[in-house]
């Protein structure tokens, strides 16, 4: 096989992909995902309705690329904990720059998220391929979590007596799209100011550095 004919194959695929993807997330978080069809999809992406049945196959596997492509940013097989943002955080000079580029990238990330991890939750109830997606994104989640509260505890700044599994576990709730939503939404804040809530929130829940300015 030509490799240049199977590498343009390939770019073409992931791009009608993230066509799809977007158009998906646009029509779930407007309508919900019950009244969300994958003609409705197809259209909204200007594709074949076969197109998106032979790419995704099921209506939950177009939700769940969309989440993925939202939780990324991008249709590129890159793993969270190998995105730049993290890997910035995990390589901060110090603590407070870690949980800074932590919460500031976990912002980035809900934006895109949050709107649709609530099409995800609702439907989860009714539909069984969603309910395992929302466990499989919560458990990834918390992987993540568990890595820079690993980082933390390498640091020396975890509070004494908490574990590495229940800093991860707090970090998870404290950065989780439903609190996100909750003060985003529902409470009227903007972005911004839930970054600053979280990062104190991180730093008083997981550190003894709350009180203590960078860099000392």
């Amino acid at each position: 096989m030509d490799a240049p004919a199977a590498d343009g194959r390939a770019a073409r695929s992931r791009a009608t992909r993230a066509r799809v993807a977007a158009a998906a997330t646009r029509l779930f978080t407007a309508h919900g995902y019950s009244a969300t069809s994958i003609q409705a999809v197809a259209r909204e992406a200007g594709v074949a309705t076969q197109t998106v049945y032979y790419a995704f196959g099921t209506k939950p596997a177009v939700l769940k690329e969309a989440l993925d492509q939202a939780v990324a940013g991008d249709a590129e097989p890159v793993a969270t904990l190998e995105r730049p943002w993290v890997r910035a955080a995990l390589a901060a000079p110090d603590a407070h720059t870690q949980v800074r580029l932590q919460v500031e990238g976990t912002r980035e990330v809900m934006e895109r998220v949050a709107p649709l991890a609530e099409v995800v939750r609702a439907a989860a109830g009714s539909v069984p391929e969603l309910a395992e997606l929302w466990r499989t994104n919560t458990e990834q989640r918390r992987t993540v979590q568990a890595v820079f509260a690993r980082a933390l505890a390498g640091r020396g700044v975890l509070r004494p007596g908490l574990e590495v599994a229940e800093a991860a576990d707090t970090a998870l709730a404290l950065l989780s799209p439903e609190v996100f939503t909750l003060f985003t939404v529902h409470s009227g804040w903007t972005a911004e100011r839930w970054s600053l809530w979280a990062r104190d929130a991180v730093l008083r829940q997981l550190t003894h550095l709350a009180d203590t300015p960078p860099g000392r």
